[in-house]
């Protein structure tokens, strides 16, 4: 009996020197979704297994609106245990003022350069050959998302390609169904553009435009195409009547409308819904015309702080967001490819490994904030939420007012 009680003693002891030794970690992300919040979940119970505490900071919106409270906490002395951004340069001048922990050695101890693929991804994380943020996942924002059975019973073929999908409009919209679904989000009109650009003039001109901001190439008969493309959307989506992306998604998953363009991380809520890739729907990357993969997707900071603890718990976070467990559980339910390029994914759908292929092939192209500053893009932003939402503004004023942005832009 002395024996079993001094087992319970030490078992005792030591649950509460763990508990003791637990540190609450608040992060903050704008994952609110329900695919989104079913991914945050997995980064959650992995740093929970470690013996912390996720303490979720989810800010509702989209990046547009989350990430100026983020800096606004950082700046302001109030900063979180870890925090999400977009890979590129969202959070250059956080870095450049010091606020930002250096996240190097982990990095060299988990090798990270020889796992994280492509090593674009890494790059944006790194400046002056240090390493500050954890890459956890690819995103690309060239897909288009359609309901099969809303054409099928129509009596319409379901679409391989933009055009095919354009020529379906008037049928749909006879039938009540609305051809696009789009949010009002500012960042979805620019979106919509962005991949009506790579998909129609090619994936080099989206990079000279925005990387070599080529304003001749902006202005030109060429992009004169894209503009037009566009003006065709917005008459596509006039009756699209809802803000948030994912209430664009539940829309064409209802039947309601017929297809969105909108990024991958749809998928996470056509899966939400049991929805089952090839069967109830069909993706098309690169509006299937240009195939590629845009390497933006998301990257979680550290900012500096001055305790022991929370500075311990940080590391733990950022190893376990790139361990491979982590990364196949959190990627699957967040419909985003893994940044490791050694794990396994036998559990990947049809567009997933759509993705995966044209990955493997190498057709990958830099997200706009990899290329573009943060103002220059709002800027952006700000025209084509004006575009979308004034049909009187006519293809050729807006492609003017681009080319502007783009000969100014940094």
């Amino acid at each position: 009996m002395k024996a079993l009680r001094a087992v319970f003693a030490a078992t005792t002891a030591l649950c509460a020197a763990s508990a003791a030794n637990a540190t609450d970690l608040e992060v903050t992300h704008w994952w609110t979704s329900g695919g989104e919040a079913a991914a945050v979940a997995e980064f959650a119970k992995a740093f929970d297994a470690t013996g912390n505490k996720w303490v979720d900071g989810a800010i509702a919106g989209s990046g547009g609106t989350a990430r100026p409270i983020m800096i606004s906490r950082i700046t302001g002395g109030d900063p979180m245990g870890a925090t999400q951004f977009n890979h590129g340069r969202q959070a250059e001048e956080l870095v450049e003022a010091g606020l930002m922990r250096d996240l190097t050695d982990i990095a060299e101890e988990g090798n990270w350069k020889e796992v994280v693929r492509p090593s674009s991804l890494l790059d944006s994380c790194t400046l002056d050959g240090r390493i500050y943020c954890v890459p956890v996942n690819i995103h690309s924002q060239q897909w288009l998302w359609l309901n099969n059975k809303v054409f099928e019973d129509n009596g319409l073929a379901v679409p391989s390609n933009w055009d095919e999908y354009v020529a379906a409009a008037p049928k749909l919209e006879e039938a009540g169904i609305v051809p696009l679904a789009m949010g009002q989000q500012p960042w979805q009109t620019t979106l919509a553009f962005q991949v009506l650009l790579v998909a129609l003039i090619g994936p080099d001109a989206y990079t000279q435009v925005f990387g070599g901001k080529d304003a001749d190439l902006a202005a030109g008969p060429e992009m004169a195409k894209v503009f037009q493309a566009a003006a065709t959307a917005r008459d596509m989506a006039k009756n699209s009547n809802v803000q948030n992306w994912n209430d664009a998604t539940t829309m064409v998953i209802t039947g309601k409308a017929a297809g969105q363009i909108m990024g991958d991380w749809a998928q996470g809520e056509f899966q939400v819904a049991n929805q089952v890739a090839g069967e109830d729907y069909s993706c098309l990357p690169g509006l299937g015309v240009n195939e590629v993969i845009m390497t933006g997707g998301d990257a979680f900071y550290f900012p500096k702080v001055d305790d022991e603890a929370i500075t311990a718990a940080q590391g733990e976070l950022a190893k376990v967001m790139l361990s491979p467990e982590t990364q196949v559980a959190f990627n699957l339910k967040k419909g985003s490819l893994p940044v490791r390029g050694d794990v396994d994914l036998n559990a990947a759908n049809d567009c997933m490994k759509k993705g995966l292929d044209i990955l493997a092939k190498g057709n990958v192209i830099q997200s706009p904030d990899q290329l573009m500053s943060a103002d220059s893009l709002t800027q952006v932003n700000d025209l084509f939420v004006e575009f979308f939402n004034s049909p009187s503004m006519t293809a050729e004023d807006a492609q003017k007012l681009f080319a502007s942005i783009v000969a100014n832009a940094d």
